[in-house]
């Protein structure tokens, strides 16, 4: 057998060669495996029974140091043998009741497939001002890995993480369609409710965030995360109605400052009331509907003004910034 770490700790035996470049040791590696005793048929521990087996981190999902120097060796579509060392297996004390002490064990390892995510796991660590910084064309690099990472998912149809590795990249229509999709398979799952609600809180979908985060409290309603996200949401949402009431209280700011609007043009003062409503809401039916802008203010024609704004306001008068301080 091939000596792999140098002092006989690690010995390997290939039973079917690879193809392809070595793993690199910040990879993500796709493994099926199965560890055994000695003298034992059957092995007590193995993922080989599980449809899709998950993704595993190079340095984070691998307790064996073993195994880790064994995948290091190993390339796309191998198939190998390892014995392993009590040093670099379970060590002196063993894992009782099922790993004696002082335990030399058989490890039957397949790479089915790896994707080097070095330079995403760099990228995505870095604040958003370092991460301006960063060379484009590691940059390019980095999304081509995890669009891979992403499609690899999906086609495994994993919704969840394929949502997660999307929502790395801000990518939030995506993750929220991967999400959404995850939800079909468990309308419960808090995780999922939770960053869809994300997803939608920066598209600014402040509704819709605050649907899924609400349903994702009462599945969880101590999580830490989830009750943060929806301070969060009250905040940004907060702010911005004050900015919308602001633009509004200048767009129907009554014309007593001696400025001058154009023939056929009224200015109303904002009515009473109003300020309780959604005022986006009624600020944008408006401009869609012929609003037009005179310098710094705003000026619509009075035939625009009765004809539209109480329409708006028996709709509107529903609309109230309570529901995100609950």
């Amino acid at each position: 057998m091939l000596d792999i770490s140098g002092d006989r700790g690690v010995l390997k035996d290939i039973i079917r060669e690879g193809a392809g470049e070595l793993v690199t040791p910040d990879a993500s590696v796709l493994v099926k495996y199965s560890g055994y005793l000695e003298h034992m048929d059957k092995p007590f521990d193995s993922n080989c029974l599980r449809k899709t087996p998950r993704l595993m981190k190079l340095g984070e999902d691998i307790t064996l140091w073993g195994m880790e120097l064994g995948l290091l060796s190993m390339r796309r579509g191998e198939l190998a043998r390892f014995l392993f060392k009590p040093t670099y297996a379970y060590g002196t004390l063993g894992c009782p009741p099922l790993i004696p002490p002082n335990t030399t064990v058989l490890f039957e390892i397949e790479l089915l497939d790896f994707l080097d995510s070095a330079e995403s796991d760099k990228f995505c660590a870095l604040s958003s001002e370092q991460q301006d910084q960063f060379p484009l064309q590691k940059v390019l690099k980095v999304a081509a890995t995890e669009r891979e990472f992403g499609n690899y998912l999906f086609r495994q149809n994993r919704f969840y993480d394929a949502k997660v590795r999307y929502k790395r990249l801000e990518r939030p229509t995506t993750a929220l369609r991967y999400g959404e999709q995850a939800l079909i398979i468990d309308q419960k799952n808090a995780k999922a409710l939770f960053r869809c609600g994300q997803a939608c809180l920066l598209m600014t979908e402040y509704q819709k965030a605050r649907d899924f985060l609400v349903r994702a409290q009462k599945e969880q309603p101590f999580n830490h995360d989830i009750n943060n996200e929806l301070k969060k949401l009250a905040s940004y949402y907060r702010d911005y109605t004050d900015k919308e009431k602001e633009m509004c209280h200048r767009m129907f700011a009554p014309c007593d400052n001696g400025s001058t609007v154009k023939q056929g043009t009224t200015r109303k003062q904002l009515p009473n009331g109003l300020l309780v409503i959604n005022l986006s809401f009624v600020a944008t039916s408006l401009y869609k509907r012929g609003l037009r802008e005179e310098g710094h203010e705003k000026a619509f024609s009075s035939q625009t003004f009765s004809e539209v704004i109480y329409k708006l306001l028996l709709s509107a008068l529903s609309e109230t910034t309570c529901q995100y301080q609950k």
